[in-house]
């Protein structure tokens, strides 16, 4: 969230513009979509003109990474907090899945179909691997005595994702497989695939997730 309660008055109302530009901009993305979003037609609702709204937001990829980056950092600090009481996958997962049902809109800017043409700066990057980070913190912590696999030695060398993690190929193997299947879970069910299918979500990610900590403590 923008903090509007510091600064100067000129900052803080430049601050309050950015924040009511933001919040139109998630209503534009639930009604349709990111490759629809429009500073015009935010300018618009908000009574000025599209050169007015250019002063706060110099073109729709910068609207478009301040809201990546507020949602990143969201599940960042979810994260972070989640992970206070100590490493634990589980925890971890449903946190992830109360996040994404808070605001399924928010999942799918990050998490959904790339929008076209547009490239996150490195500090966003940051910010996705401070996410997984916390995740390998987890996947280390869990008990196993997995064999090697040849993906697992594959990571060995292809490890940038992880940045600085010293977490050994089978953690790493461990932290994309549980971070790939519920994310697919998710989508699935956040897209109202599941709808109709008379079963109930939330215990399906369960099953899945006790079946992922089974399989990593194998």
């Amino acid at each position: 969230m923008t903090d509007t309660g510091t600064g100067t008055p000129r900052e803080r109302y430049r601050a309050q513009v950015r924040a009511e530009v933001k919040a139109h901009a998630w209503e534009q993305l639930a009604a349709a979509g990111a490759s629809a979003l429009s500073l015009n037609a935010i300018a618009k609702r908000m009574g000025m003109s599209g050169p007015a709204l250019y002063r706060y937001f110099a073109n729709r990829d910068e609207l478009i990474t301040e809201l990546i980056r507020d949602a990143y950092r969201s599940l960042a600090d979810t994260f972070r907090a989640t992970a206070a009481a100590g490493p634990d996958v589980s925890a971890l997962a449903h946190a992830l899945r109360d996040w994404a049902l808070q605001d399924p809109h928010r999942y799918f800017l990050v998490y959904g179909t790339p929008v076209p043409g547009y490239h996150a700066p490195d500090d966003v990057t940051g910010i996705v691997r401070e996410i997984m980070e916390t995740l390998l913190d987890a996947c280390v912590a869990l008990p196993s005595d997995s064999p090697a696999t040849p993906f697992g030695s594959h990571l060995e060398e292809h490890r940038r994702w992880a940045g600085d993690h010293p977490a050994e190929p089978a953690a790493l193997h461990r932290a994309l497989t549980f971070w790939t299947r519920l994310h697919g879970l998710l989508s699935l069910e956040l897209a109202g695939h599941f709808t109709g299918m008379e079963f109930d979500p939330a215990l399906f990610f369960a099953a899945e997730l006790d079946e992922l900590t089974k399989v990593s403590a194998r």
